[in-house]
């Protein structure tokens, strides 16, 4: 199973974005009411930055969606970054397993046992689980994909740096939300829906994408229940 840092979220970067810096004490936040933080124009990869989940949801940027031209071959998945026999798709399900799958042949998974998040099921064959985009290949066509190169597009689609990326749940659950943003479905499990929350936050921002204005109100509305921790997040470009 993955580890998930306390809301902590890592970024690399390339160009326009913005991320709202948290005040340090009372004096600042005092100012920063007064002088709301200036938005930062230049992304740089792999520049690190530190806020909070509902000041990185303030800073998405809000644009309406445009699926023209998506299909999912544009996204090359599953590969295997490392040529050790396992594709990106087996390299979740080998770091997600609870208890650890025998590794043959072809990195064909034998045994083994998850725990999907989504719907809080456990696993006890490979075969049952999908590996999911936190955010929709689609979903990040319509935000930003839809102008990247084939290589930006693929390292998206095999993003094995940042652990909020991909996850291991069941196909019914995966199915079930499809290409939908939190406006259209969450997890039926309850208690990890903040989780899910920060991970679709923290993909967003991580890659550069956009929201939508339904999408920035569900996002808002749900953070507000959520604990606004402080992140840590490395930009991917």
């Amino acid at each position: 199973m993955r580890v998930r840092p306390a809301l902590a979220l890592v970024l690399s970067t390339a160009a326009a974005a913005v991320l709202l810096a948290v005040p340090a004490d009372a004096a600042a936040s005092r100012t920063a009411e007064a002088h709301p933080p200036v938005v930062a124009r230049h992304r740089a990869a792999g520049a690190e930055v530190t806020t909070t989940l509902r000041a990185a949801i303030d800073a998405l940027a809000v644009a309406a969606e445009d699926r023209t031209g998506y299909v999912r071959t544009a996204f090359r998945h599953w590969i295997d970054a490392d040529k050790n026999g396992c594709d990106t798709r087996k390299e979740v399900l080998i770091a997600e397993a609870v208890t650890a799958p025998a590794v043959g042949a072809g990195c064909a998974l034998t045994g083994g046992e998850w725990l999907s998040s989504y719907d809080d099921l456990v696993l006890n064959d490979a075969s049952l689980s999908d590996v999911d985009h936190v955010v929709p290949l689609a979903e990040s066509w319509d935000s930003g994909a839809s102008t990247w190169s084939a290589a930006e597009r693929q390292a998206y689609a095999n993003d094995l740096a940042e652990p909020r990326a991909l996850i291991a749940v069941s196909a019914k659950s995966n199915r079930a939300k499809a290409d939908k943003d939190p406006a259209e479905w969450l997890p039926p499990a309850e208690a990890y829906r903040c989780t899910y929350l920060t991970d679709w936050v923290v993909v967003k921002t991580r890659w550069g994408l956009s929201v939508d204005p339904a999408e920035a109100d569900a996002l808002h509305r749900l953070a507000a229940g959520c604990p606004d921790e402080e992140l840590a997040v490395s930009l991917a470009r």
